[in-house]
């Protein structure tokens, strides 16, 4: 760790009042937004996170450090709403964008990522992240108040709309318009907090529960962006490991069923229409976007995505399960 990083964090400590004797400093991956030390002292153990303007991806792509605030608003939010399913946010520094929270600790609840990444796709689990996604959106919809708490607008664009669906427009000139009309139409709908980058790198499978990490996007806005999100990933792990392909549909199909089941803001169809809408163009963008998926690197794996993706986009007449036929047709065995 950098001398100056080392006493940004002390001094943060200090200031919070959670400096102790013997305080080590442990640097964790912070994947490409941020800076993360496992705190631990006599009678203390924590995280310190702290969001960097450049993210670590090979284009360009800068963020504002606002996100970081962002961050604690929608875990103090959270806590309110689902208490089981976030970590507790213990102190922040606007100043230094810092803030620390409750540590977890991975023997006891493991990155669901790395779960699947060894073909543990338990469905309880993904249906336990649709409810409490469904949750959080039901407590928040239509409020004024969250919505002028989290008007951040730009901060998603930058994010996640013109990484994600705008810088892959550049790249497919024949549906740069469909790419751009799913990034205006996330933008221009209002309906309820969302966390932004429901990810399995984001999750931790917790003995009671998963545990939602990482709200460094959230924003008020389109709640169909965080299952579309979550979707994405889960069928793009069927590249990563073929193997267990089969489990992960059946871990989107109880993710996907649980959120409709239980949200009450709006129709199920409504959503599942817009989920449908969003989900192809995050494919995509998943391979020719600023933030490609760092495991699929074959490049006919990615010739094969793009054509699924591509041949969805085309077909406005896309639902969930025309996705789950196509996408499976190709990659499930």
């Amino acid at each position: 760790m950098a001398d100056s990083a080392h006493d940004d964090v002390l001094s943060f400590l200090q200031r919070a009042g959670l400096g102790a004797e013997d305080i080590v400093l442990q640097s964790l991956s912070g994947g490409v937004s941020a800076d993360i030390w496992h705190v631990t002292s006599r009678d203390r153990d924590f995280v310190v996170k702290r969001a960097v303007p450049q993210l670590r991806v090979a284009q360009e792509w800068k963020a504002p450090l606002s996100r970081n605030r962002s961050e604690v608003d929608w875990l103090n939010e959270a806590r309110h709403i689902v208490p089981e399913a976030v970590p507790k946010v213990l102190a922040c520094d606007d100043k230094l964008n810092m803030f620390a929270m409750s540590y977890y600790p991975p023997d006891l609840y493991p990155l669901w990522k790395r779960e699947l990444r060894e073909g543990r796709a338990d469905p309880t689990v993904a249906r336990s992240i649709g409810a409490i996604a469904a949750r959080m959106h039901n407590a928040t919809a239509f409020s004024d108040v969250i919505a002028r708490r989290f008007a951040t607008d730009d901060a998603f664009l930058s994010l996640r709309v013109d990484p994600y669906l705008y810088a892959t427009a550049s790249r497919h000139a024949d549906l740069a318009d469909t790419l751009q009309a799913i990034g205006r139409d996330i933008l221009a709908t209002k309906r309820a907090l969302v966390h932004g980058d429901l990810s399995p790198k984001n999750i931790l499978v917790g003995p009671q529960c998963p545990i939602l990490l990482d709200a460094e996007c959230a924003w008020y806005g389109e709640p169909a962006f965080d299952i579309a999100f979550c979707l994405n990933h889960l069928y793009l792990k069927c590249v990563w490991v073929p193997e267990a392909a089969r489990r992960f549909i059946v871990c989107a199909d109880a993710l996907t069923e649980a959120y409709l089941d239980t949200i009450t803001f709006e129709p199920a169809t409504d959503s599942a229409h817009r989920i449908a809408r969003i989900l192809p163009g995050l494919m995509l963008a998943r391979i020719d976007g600023k933030s490609p998926v760092e495991y699929i690197t074959d490049e006919t794996d990615k010739a094969r995505v793009r054509r699924v993706s591509r041949n969805l986009l085309r077909n406005a007449a896309r639902t969930l399960t025309t996705i789950k036929t196509e996408f499976a047709s190709e990659f499930v065995a």
